[in-house]
């Protein structure tokens, strides 16, 4: 005979079927699906200010990375060339051919870059060559020319003598060459 008075007090909820998860030891876990759960909150001020910070840095390095990486690779072609090459003459030849290539290959497209972008290009230049630009200057066209290209820097607000530091303010951009260097494998 069933017991009316234990049945009464049950549910049509008592038992409720959920999901089970049986481990490889033999053991029964069970568990469910929750539903998602959005959260929403304004963002504070200081961080819409070093979010857009970060998205302005990234989108330079995505712009002007290939350009470092490209002039390490020339400036290792032009110092090749130059290696034995003892006459003064012979090596303003040497540079001035490639300085020509170089102008006809980039000049439409490094005068789009902004000057954001272009401070951004000299910390990876620098980064890769680990030279400033005003010390590749200087080697390449000389002291007038170089003092000539700081000044129109300065102008600009802007240094050509600005270094690159990985570990110290530089840290988010160093983060940022390396996810480019993964996504388009670029090797350090």
């Amino acid at each position: 005979m069933i017991n009316t008075r234990a049945h009464a007090q049950r549910g049509p909820y008592d038992t409720v079927k959920v999901y089970a998860f049986i481990t490889p030891e033999g053991d029964t876990i069970p568990g469910s699906v929750l539903p998602p759960v959005e959260v929403y909150t304004k963002m504070s001020k200081h961080w819409k200010n070093y979010w857009a910070d970060w998205t302005r840095l990234r989108n330079a390095v995505y712009v002007t990375y290939p350009y470092a990486k490209r002039a390490s690779l020339i400036m290792n072609e032009i110092n090749a060339r130059l290696v034995n090459v003892y006459d003064r003459k012979k090596r303003r030849e040497i540079i001035k051919s490639r300085e020509r290539e170089l102008k006809r290959e980039f000049t439409d497209k490094l005068s789009n870059l902004s000057i954001y972008q272009g401070k951004v290009l000299m910390k990876l230049i620098y980064r890769e060559t680990g030279n400033n630009c005003y010390e590749i200057i200087d080697e390449y066209k000389g002291f007038v020319s170089a003092a000539f290209w700081q000044g129109v820097a300065v102008l600009f607000g802007s240094n050509l003598k600005q270094t690159y530091d990985a570990n110290g303010k530089d840290v988010e951009m160093e983060k940022i060459v390396k996810d480019v260097e993964k996504m388009y494998g670029y090797k350090s």
